[in-house]
């Protein structure tokens, strides 16, 4: 008998409700022309059975609401995301019905902005009330923009006799920011571009004024002239001055987005993360920072000193890819009139060799201070570029790196 109604119910693909219909209609007119108890039984059950699976055709996965949260490594939902973490993810459901549910399975698509997918499945038993709950952990993710598609929620009744299938849109999306790594000092060549001289002035950090700024803690090696008394004897301990610091030179980071440049795609996700990580220096030592991304369509950011700007810069290097097609003075030339006079002109990017001295150079003669980041695939031994100690040669701040945890070393302290 089972197996009749799975037949007879797979032939009547346009509508499983009108298919168990038939089959009523049908034992009904058996019923009619037999006669008998017999026949007057199997009605019965028949009947029982077409109610159960009408009330199931109603209610089930074809009307369930769901509830997605997201959550990181800190698992507080909000808190923002960088590349290499796990996304823990919760998926609260409640499936309406009077029926019971023996179980349901779900099935998650996660979409990233460049096409890439990871599907998740797994299985749901509804308590009593129909509600149920279903967490998972994403691998580790690349910075990008991530959606979650159509939910499809699988489920059959007590019987086994047929299969409800239903999809359900919780719309929830969120992004990756890059990987950063902590920089605690950068050690730069400024020049005084403005006469267009050669003198160089190196500052390894920036000095302090006379201008008192506040208070802060006493830090062991204060000398007692920096102590403030008054605060201290408010306070019941130590406290120290705090002077404004000298102010650097705006700098614009150019990052390099040429198509051609870049070996693989991992080399480009260093030379982005290096960029986000410059950034948070900026923003660290309070200076004005600027980006520029030579991308198909370039954009700039004016340099600036407040964490509005700088969230705006780091939330579009989530989206920026190498798809630039042509070399890349053909960007700088329709844009450096919007390039300050006199900025540190941080230029990031794979290139060496003669492209890049003739990078620099062309920086010199726009009256600003030339600095170069050179960005080697991670993928193959890192060799020296003689390209580097030749600009080095000529006072031009120039480093290399292969991996973030080289970034702050070489920064400090050259190459």
């Amino acid at each position: 008998m089972r197996r009749a109604v799975s037949l007879f119910l797979n032939g009547m693909q346009p509508s499983r409700l009108a298919a168990v219909l038939a089959v009523w209609c049908l034992c009904l007119m058996y019923v009619l022309f037999q006669g008998g108890k017999t026949s007057l039984m199997l009605f019965s059950m028949v009947s029982l059975l077409t109610i159960y699976l009408i009330g199931a055709g109603f209610g089930g996965v074809n009307r369930v609401k769901a509830q997605r949260s997201v959550l990181g490594g800190s698992e507080r939902a909000g808190e923002q995301l960088h590349a290499g973490e796990q996304v823990r993810v919760k998926l609260e459901v409640h499936v309406p019905g009077l029926l019971p549910m023996p179980y349901m399975i779900v099935r998650e698509v996660l979409q990233r902005h460049n096409g890439d997918s990871w599907s998740f499945e797994d299985s749901i038993i509804p308590n009593l009330r129909g509600t149920g709950k279903l967490v998972f952990q994403t691998p580790p993710l690349e910075r990008g923009r991530y959606a979650f598609s159509k939910t499809e929620c699988i489920s059959e009744d007590i019987f086994g006799l047929m299969e409800h299938k239903g999809r359900i849109e919780v719309q929830t999306d969120f992004r990756v920011l890059p990987r950063t790594i902590y920089i605690p000092k950068w050690h730069r060549n400024i020049r005084n571009s403005r006469l267009g001289g050669t003198h160089t002035t190196i500052s390894a950090s920036r000095r302090e004024t006379t201008q008192i700024n506040g208070v802060r803690d006493y830090v062991y090696g204060d000398r007692i002239s920096r102590i403030h008394w008054n605060a201290t004897a408010k306070t019941g301990s130590w406290k120290s001055k705090e002077f404004e610091h000298e102010s650097f030179p705006k700098t614009m980071i150019v990052l390099d987005c040429t198509a051609e440049g870049f070996d693989n795609a991992q080399q480009f996700e260093l030379a982005v993360s290096a960029a986000a990580s410059l950034i948070e220096y900026g923003a660290k030592e309070h200076a004005g920072t600027g980006l520029f991304t030579t991308t198909q369509e370039a954009k700039m950011f004016a340099p600036a000193d407040h964490a509005g700007e700088r969230m705006r810069m780091i939330q579009h290097l989530v989206d920026v890819d190498y798809n630039r097609k042509g070399k890349l003075i053909a960007s700088l030339e329709k844009s450096y009139r919007h390039f300050p006079k006199g900025a540190l002109f941080l230029l990031i990017s794979p290139m060496s060799g003669k492209e890049a001295s003739e990078i620099m150079r062309w920086v010199e003669t726009r009256g600003m201070n030339p600095c170069f980041l050179q960005i080697h695939n991670p993928n193959e031994k890192k060799r020296q570029d003689e390209s580097i100690s030749l600009l080095q040669s000529r006072g031009i701040s120039s480093y290399s790196v292969s991996s973030l945890d080289e970034l702050p070393a070489a920064l400090g302290g050259g190459v």
